[in-house]
């Protein structure tokens, strides 16, 4: 699904180059549940941002599903963003004066999908992240942690082939969190689609199958886990 070649990401900053990417190399297959972990400034929102073709690497090869991102001008990366990636954010995103239905609308409003056919798509992702209840009530009227499952929602609903979600549950109390990361895996079990994660968090790591760390924009380890923990696991049993 993903392959990663010898990626840079240079930045001018006055008389000085930063580098936020140094030769960062991996691949991630087809329906692998994956973390990219590395504290702040260790290049993991500079990776997230090209996996997610939010940003073009200044150089090495980025491929999405067999296409090379890095030749790609703003439109078709703005049509692979809408086709192939469903979004996830720390701090939801939603649109505060409308509902949880008309939030998860609408990716499918701008795809061009019409009438009940989008209203159908959006309550059935509702429903899949537990909220088939709370369709018509404003972010105002949820907790943190249905807001984070409404943007989950809106994620799923074009039912991409990869999920990317940027420490999704930074802003979430730890019960909450737990809750959230639970959620991820069942989503895999259930669609095998992509899932990756972006966190400084261990914790948050840990629920996938595969952690990939960077520091100074360089990959320092790339590792099965082969002891995930299993959902329902409180914070306090690490």
């Amino acid at each position: 699904m993903i392959h990663a070649e010898e990626l840079m990401k240079v930045y001018q900053m006055g008389d000085n180059e930063v580098r936020a990417l140094d030769g960062a190399s991996f691949t991630i297959e087809k329906g692998e549940m994956v973390s990219i972990m590395g504290p702040s400034g260790s290049g993991k929102s500079t990776l997230m941002s090209i996996i997610g073709c939010l940003d073009a690497p200044t150089g090495g090869k980025y491929l999405l599903d067999g296409v090379a991102v890095e030749n790609l001008d703003e439109t078709q990366l703005a049509e692979v963003r809408g086709r192939k990636i469903g979004f996830i954010f720390q701090q939801f995103n939603l649109l505060a004066r409308t509902s949880a239905l008309e939030n998860v609308m609408l990716p499918l409003t701008y795809a061009g999908v019409t009438g009940k056919e989008r209203e159908a798509r959006a309550m059935k992702a509702l429903e899949r992240v537990g909220l088939g209840d709370r369709t018509h009530h404003a972010p105002s009227e949820l907790s943190g942690g249905q807001q984070q499952r409404v943007a989950i929602a809106r994620a799923l609903v074009n039912e991409p082939a990869i999920l990317l979600a940027d420490e999704p549950t930074g802003a979430l109390d730890s019960k909450t969190g737990v809750e959230i990361m639970d959620l991820f895996q069942s989503l895999h079990r259930e669609s095998g689609q992509t899932v990756i994660l972006v966190t400084h968090d261990a914790y948050v790591a840990r629920h996938t199958e595969r952690i990939i760390r960077l520091s100074d924009g360089a990959i320092v380890s790339d590792e099965a886990n082969l002891n995930p923990i299993k959902a329902g696991t409180p914070r306090a049993e690490e």
